[in-house]
C-alpha cells in the first residue's frame, strides 16, 4: 500500500505520546503523577453543561452554518470586543471544533509552498508541524530565559527575509508561561506592515494570567487587517473534550476559512454552540476560582523546583506550565524526562518536544493537586540524588 508523501512532513504532539506511555505504566500497577498533558483538572462549569443539554432537548442537533451559528458569532464578537478593547463584528469571527483547526486552516490558507514562517521556539509543536506540512520552512524564533522568554525587535527583524509570509506568536505561551508586552506586539505589527506579512496569534491562555495583565495584539493599529487571532473554550472553561474554538480575522479570511470548513468538517456541533454562548456571557466566578488555584499551585511548584540541586525555575506569568532549567543536573532533557516517568513515576515533557531551543528544560503542567505536585517534587529530588 502507498501513502501520501506529504505525511512525512507532519509532526505530532509529544504530550499525547507521553500520556499513552504513562497510562500503560499505570496499567502494570506503577504509580504515575500526571503532569504531562495541558488539560485543566476541573470539570466544565454546570451552567455551561446545562446550556448544551437544554440545546439538545430543544432539537439543536442538525447542521448549522459552517462558520458557526450567527448568534454564536455575535457572542464571540461581543466577548472579543470587550476583553480586547477593540471593535469587531460577527463578520470577523468564526467558530470551529477547537483551536487546532483554526491553526491548521490559517496556515493552509495563508502560507504558500516555499514561504518562510517565523515560529516561536520553544513553542507549541503544531505550529512547526503544519508549516512543514504545507511545504513552507519554519524559522525558529528563540525565546530565551535570559529575555523572559520574549524577544527583541532587532532579533525579530533579523529573521525576516523576502520569503517570509507569516509570524506566529503565542501569548501567554506554551511551554514557558511567558507573556508578550506591548513593545513586542507593536514590533510584530510594525514589521508585518513593512514586509506585508500575516500574523497568527494564539491567545488560548488569554484568561490564565497571574502577575501581569494579558495584552492582545488586536488593539494595536493595523493589527486586525492582517491577523488571525485564535482563542477557545478548552483552557479557560475546562472544555477540552468539547472541541470549541473561535477565531478573529479580516472578513475575507473568514470566508476562506469557512470554505475550508465546508470541505473538511461541515460545521461545529450545533448544540455545543449554546455552551459557547453561555460560557462567554454567563457567570465567570468558576474561571476566576480556577485561575486562583492555578496560581497557588504555580507558587508551590516554582519554590519546590528551585530547592532542588541542579534545577532553577523562573516564575511563569501565564498558562499553567512551569519550565525549569535542568542544565545543572548534567542530564539532557529527553533522558531526564524518560527517567522521571520510568523510574520516578512523574510524567512530564522534555523541553525538546517544543523545539531545539527547549534543550536544557522540562515542562510540567500544574494541572494536578498541590499534594501531588509536592509528591512529584520529592520524587524528582530523590531521582537526582540517586
Amino acid at each position: 500500500m502507498q501513502y501520501a508523501n506529504r505525511l512525512e512532513r507532519l509532526g505530532t504532539e509529544s504530550a499525547f505520546e507521553v500520556l499513552a506511555r504513562a497510562k500503560a505504566l499505570e496499567a502494570t500497577g506503577k504509580s504515575v503523577i500526571h503532569l504531562e498533558i495541558g488539560e485543566p483538572d476541573f470539570d466544565t462549569p454546570k451552567n455551561i453543561c446545562d446550556a448544551a443539554i437544554q440545546a439538545i432537548r430543544d432539537g439543536k442537533t442538525h447542521y448549522c452554518p459552517s462558520a458557526g451559528r450567527p448568534d454564536a458569532r455575535e457572542a464571540v464578537a461581543r466577548y472579543v470586543s470587550k476583553t480586547r478593547n477593540v471593535t469587531v463584528g460577527p463578520e470577523n469571527c468564526i467558530v470551529m471544533p477547537g483551536a487546532k483547526p483554526l491553526i491548521f486552516n490559517a496556515i493552509f490558507a495563508l502560507v504558500n509552498e516555499g514561504d518562510e514562517v517565523i515560529v516561536p521556539n520553544p513553542g507549541y509543536p503544531i505550529y512547526e508541524s503544519v508549516v512543514d506540512y504545507v511545504g513552507a520552512t519554519p524559522v525558529p524564533m528563540k525565546l530565551g530565559e535570559e529575555t523572559g522568554f520574549r524577544f527583541s525587535a532587532d532579533y525579530l527583524k533579523s529573521l525576516i527575509t523576502e520569503k517570509t509570509s507569516m509570524i506566529i506568536v503565542n501569548s501567554p505561551q506554551n511551554p514557558t508561561g511567558g507573556i508578550l508586552t506591548t513593545p513586542e506586539l507593536q514590533a510584530i505589527v510594525d514589521m508585518a506592515k513593512e514586509h506585508d506579512l500575516w500574523i497568527l496569534t494564539d491567545e488560548i491562555y488569554s484568561r490564565i494570567t497571574y502577575d501581569v495583565p494579558f495584552q492582545s495584539i488586536l488593539p494595536i493599529e493595523g493589527a486586525l487587517d492582517r491577523s488571525v487571532v485564535i482563542d477557545g473554550m478548552s483552557k479557560t472553561y475546562s472544555m477540552t473534550g468539547w472541541r470549541l474554538g473561535y477565531g478573529v480575522m479580516p472578513p475575507e479570511v473568514a470566508e476562506i476559512m469557512t470554505k475550508l470548513a465546508i470541505n473538511n468538517f461541515s460545521c461545529t456541533a450545533t448544540f455545543a454552540q449554546d455552551a459557547l454562548i453561555e460560557a462567554l456571557e454567563g457567570p465567570q466566578d468558576e474561571v476566576e476560582a480556577m485561575v486562583a488555584e492555578f496560581q497557588k499551585r504555580r507558587d508551590v511548584f516554582v519554590e519546590g523546583l528551585n530547592a532542588i540541586d541542579g534545577v532553577t525555575c523562573t516564575t511563569p506569568l501565564g498558562a499553567f506550565y512551569v519550565f525549569p532549567n535542568i542544565t545543572g543536573t548534567g542530564i539532557d532533557s529527553k533522558t531526564l524526562s524518560v527517567r522521571l516517568l520510568e523510574e520516578a513515576g512523574v510524567a512530564c515533557l522534555s523541553g525538546t518536544a517544543f523545539g531545539k531551543f527547549g534543550e536544557g528544560y522540562l515542562r510540567f503542567s500544574y494541572v494536578n493537586s498541590i499534594d501531588n505536585i509536592k509528591e512529584s517534587l520529592d520524587r524528582f529530588e530523590k531521582l537526582l540524588k540517586g
